[in-house]
Protein backbone atom coordinates (compact mmCIF):
# COMPACT_ATOMS: atom_id res chain seq x y z
CA UNK A 1 0.00 0.00 0.00
CA UNK A 2 2.10 2.64 -1.05
CA UNK A 3 1.00 6.47 0.22
CA UNK A 4 -2.05 4.47 2.23
CA UNK A 5 -3.51 3.24 -0.65
CA UNK A 6 -4.54 0.29 -2.37
CA UNK A 7 -3.34 -0.69 -5.43
CA UNK A 8 -5.97 -3.40 -6.36
CA UNK A 9 -8.63 -4.56 -4.44
CA UNK A 10 -7.73 -8.14 -3.57
CA UNK A 11 -9.58 -10.46 -5.54
CA UNK A 12 -9.14 -14.24 -3.05
CA UNK A 13 -12.16 -13.25 -0.11
CA UNK A 14 -10.08 -14.16 2.84
CA UNK A 15 -7.23 -11.15 1.31
CA UNK A 16 -10.25 -8.63 0.46
CA UNK A 17 -11.55 -9.44 4.43
CA UNK A 18 -8.72 -8.47 5.89
CA UNK A 19 -8.33 -5.41 3.71
CA UNK A 20 -12.45 -4.65 4.62
CA UNK A 21 -12.12 -5.12 8.22
CA UNK A 22 -9.20 -2.98 8.35
CA UNK A 23 -11.28 -0.04 6.32
CA UNK A 24 -14.35 -0.36 8.92
CA UNK A 25 -12.41 0.24 11.55
CA UNK A 26 -12.19 4.25 10.14
CA UNK A 27 -15.88 4.32 11.09
CA UNK A 28 -17.36 4.59 14.80
CA UNK A 29 -19.72 1.68 15.45
CA UNK A 30 -22.77 3.24 16.62
CA UNK A 31 -22.46 6.85 13.84
CA UNK A 32 -24.19 7.13 11.12
CA UNK A 33 -23.30 8.26 7.77
CA UNK A 34 -24.35 9.17 4.43
CA UNK A 35 -23.13 7.93 1.87
CA UNK A 36 -21.16 10.50 0.31
CA UNK A 37 -18.99 10.61 3.68
CA UNK A 38 -18.66 6.76 3.75
CA UNK A 39 -17.21 7.41 -0.36
CA UNK A 40 -15.05 10.28 0.68
CA UNK A 41 -13.22 8.17 3.46
CA UNK A 42 -13.23 4.84 1.18
CA UNK A 43 -11.92 7.12 -1.58
CA UNK A 44 -9.01 7.60 0.51
CA UNK A 45 -7.76 4.53 0.21
CA UNK A 46 -9.06 3.29 -3.64
CA UNK A 47 -10.94 5.10 -6.24
CA UNK A 48 -13.37 2.10 -6.76
CA UNK A 49 -14.90 3.59 -3.18
CA UNK A 50 -18.26 2.07 -4.21
CA UNK A 51 -16.88 -1.59 -4.69
CA UNK A 52 -15.64 -1.38 -1.29
CA UNK A 53 -18.91 0.56 0.07
CA UNK A 54 -20.82 -3.04 -1.01
CA UNK A 55 -18.10 -5.38 -0.17
CA UNK A 56 -18.65 -4.24 3.44
CA UNK A 57 -22.03 -4.22 3.75
CA UNK A 58 -22.34 -7.68 2.08
CA UNK A 59 -19.63 -8.98 4.17
CA UNK A 60 -21.82 -7.24 7.18
CA UNK A 61 -18.92 -5.10 8.34
CA UNK A 62 -21.27 -2.31 7.30
CA UNK A 63 -24.81 -2.05 7.68
CA UNK A 64 -26.94 0.68 5.46
CA UNK A 65 -30.61 1.59 5.42
CA UNK A 66 -32.61 5.01 3.68
CA UNK A 67 -29.09 6.02 2.19
CA UNK A 68 -27.33 6.04 5.99
CA UNK A 69 -24.24 3.06 6.88
CA UNK A 70 -23.06 2.48 9.52
CA UNK A 71 -20.33 0.12 11.43
CA UNK A 72 -21.61 -3.25 12.43
CA UNK A 73 -21.33 -3.06 16.24
CA UNK A 74 -18.11 -5.71 16.75
CA UNK A 75 -15.88 -6.90 13.71
CA UNK A 76 -15.57 -10.37 13.56
CA UNK A 77 -12.79 -12.59 14.67
CA UNK A 78 -10.24 -13.07 11.64
CA UNK A 79 -8.62 -16.55 10.87
CA UNK A 80 -5.20 -16.71 9.94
Amino acid sequence: MPDGRLISIPAKNRKRRVILAWLAEHFRPAQRYPESTVNEVLGRYHSDYASLRRYLVDEELMQRQDGLYWRAGTLPYLRR
